[in-house]
């Protein structure tokens, strides 16, 4: 199993594709279907490649400031992190997250944050569940339009110290979209 890092702007065509059919098979109904992202890019990837050239498994990252308590943190969020049906339950999604663990050792991120719905994975690999409140910047979707302004507790929100910092309870702004 390989490991790549790639930068969303360096997505090509074929690589495209792959990524889509990966998120549409893995996200079903609820992913678009002509583009590789649900509600805004993300900066980079970890993708994962099997031993025979196959994309089977993907992450998207976002890099931001977010807002803890009044307080600047640095965020490294995780954007659908999904890995194929036929390749599920071979550690290949504790894998990109041990690259995400070992991308963020010595770098300027204090937390990696993500929502999820199944809180198994991230859980086994120390993500502990937080129940702030939230602010964040509503997306259509399938519009692309910016519709508003969310506030509310997240139950699907989890985070893990990778810096210096500790987490607080309260509020925290996302400065941005909800992944």
């Amino acid at each position: 199993m390989k490991i790549e890092k790639i930068f969303e702007y360096e997505i090509n065509g074929p690589l495209r594709i792959k990524l889509q059919r990966l998120l549409v098979e893995c996200f079903t109904e609820d992913y678009p279907k002509d583009r590789i992202y649900f509600k805004q890019l993300p900066h980079f990837r970890f993708i994962a490649i099997d031993d025979k050239n196959h994309l089977v498994g993907q992450v998207g990252l976002d890099y931001r400031v977010m807002n803890l308590n009044g307080k600047p943190i640095r965020v490294l969020g995780i954007i659908d992190l999904c890995v194929s049906k036929m390749k599920r339950s071979q550690g290949i999604g504790s894998l990109l997250l041990s690259k995400i663990d070992d991308f963020c050792e010595g770098k300027s991120v204090d937390f990696l944050l993500l929502f999820a719905d199944n809180k198994k994975l991230y859980l086994n690999a120390g993500f502990k569940s937080v129940n702030n409140e939230c602010t964040w910047l509503k997306i259509d979707d399938e519009n692309q339009t910016t519709y508003g302004i969310g506030h509310e507790k997240m139950n699907e929100l989890m985070i893990k110290e990778v810096g210096d910092l500790k987490w607080e309870n309260g509020k925290i702004d996302l400065l941005g979209y909800l992944y």
